[in-house]
């Protein structure tokens, strides 16, 4: 059997159901039944254990007014542990190693945060734009360089992130290979 190093990064299927659709299923086991007592039985209970700390662990640096993206950031640290555990399994793959999906993460969350900044302190998210004491002569040309690296940078942390999964994984996978060689 021939394959490349590559291979490893494809989605397999079996009879022609991907299998990473029924390894996402997975997860909805581990949820909470609905009940109306507060503590149902102990995975309940580790569950809203490490819910509270990691929103803990989240929102100690923050003032109350970042506490609103509690849900939102505790939820997509969740989502991603989960999805990267995925990947240990037999016959499946990590979906974060995709740039589709890196993108689809990064892209609105950049835009959440950018919006917010924009709203909340006009003038301290535009004064990025263009550095203290910068010449006039240069004020045009360095508002539109620094407009540019601020639309690029979601494509430019999520191409960073998907290059250093796939070269983590590659690296593994190499080891892997001379170990088994030898």
């Amino acid at each position: 059997m021939n394959v490349s190093f590559f291979d490893q990064f494809s989605s397999p299927s079996f009879l022609g159901i991907p299998l990473i659709l029924i390894s996402m299923t997975f997860p909805a086991l581990l949820l909470p039944s609905l009940d109306n007592r507060w503590i149902t039985n102990r995975l309940s209970t580790l569950q809203l254990w490490l819910i509270n700390l990691i929103t803990k662990q989240l929102m100690t640096p923050l003032d109350k007014k970042g506490h609103k993206w509690a849900l939102i950031l505790t939820s997509l640290m969740i989502f991603l542990l989960l999805i990267n555990l995925l990947g240990l399994l037999p016959y499946t793959f990590t979906p974060t190693t995709q740039l589709s999906m890196n993108l689809a993460l990064a892209f609105p969350l950049w835009l959440a945060t950018l919006l917010t900044g924009l709203r909340n302190q006009p003038s301290a998210s535009l004064a990025h734009l263009l550095p203290e004491g910068t010449p006039t002569l240069l004020i045009p040309a360095l508002v539109l360089i620094e407009t540019t690296s601020l639309l690029i940078r979601p494509l430019a942390l999520g191409v960073r992130l998907t290059a250093n999964l796939t070269a983590g994984h590659l690296l593994i996978q190499l080891i892997s290979t001379a170990t088994t060689s030898l």
